[in-house]
């Protein structure tokens, strides 16, 4: 596999970049300060790439039942061959292969801004939830900036060409709303948006 053909998130995630690096670790550390006070003792990652950020969870010993699930099968062997230990299963975000409230928190971080349905998405990681949910897109137009000013995405001014949909923290706090869920914590770890919201 060339780097033209890897998965974008794991380039991200893979970067030498120290600005990327920084950005990165900085999403991870907000994440985690909001997930461990939540106490949950299962985690799904809908949508989890390659499993960086369950290995973040699992590091941080956060949940005692831990496990992704992922459309791409290029990504899960990926994520085999980084993360052996972590389980990974392939499947739609559309239609999770769970019973309803399985899991205590679902986690669901840069997969919202792909889908041509996002509405959909959610509803159904609502449904396999118990109570909380940790969900996160790009803070646009910060995102596509701070892409054009490192030079990403010239032409197209920064906007990457994988997002079929740019939030606003307005309008991504309106959609969580939308969606039926209670709101419990909105952070904005640059170019990030991350919100803790609850099952009404």
């Amino acid at each position: 596999m060339t780097k033209n053909q890897l998965p974008t998130n794991f380039i991200k995630h893979t970067s030498k970049n120290p600005l990327q690096k920084f950005l990165i670790n900085n999403f991870y550390s907000t994440l985690i300060s909001l997930a461990k006070p939540l106490s949950p003792s299962s985690i799904l990652d809908a949508g989890c790439g390659e499993g960086f950020s369950l290995n973040k969870i699992i590091e941080n010993k956060i949940g005692k039942n831990v496990e992704g699930i992922e459309y791409s099968k290029e990504a899960i062997a990926l994520g085999k061959n980084l993360f052996p230990n972590i389980k990974i299963k392939q499947g739609s975000i559309y239609n999770l292969p769970y019973k309803d409230n399985s899991f205590d928190l679902v986690v669901c971080t840069e997969v919202l801004e792909h889908l041509e349905n996002p509405n959909r998405a959610v509803s159904e990681i609502v449904r396999v939830s118990k109570k909380y949910l940790a969900l996160s897109v790009p803070n646009e137009p910060f995102f596509m900036i701070s892409n054009f000013l490192r030079g990403k995405n010239l032409l197209r001014l920064g906007n990457d060409p994988g997002h079929i949909n740019r939030f606003t923290a307005l309008s991504f706090i309106n959609f969580i709303k939308n969606n039926n869920l209670k709101i419990t914590k909105v952070r904005f770890p640059f170019p990030w948006i991350l919100i803790i919201a609850k099952k009404r």
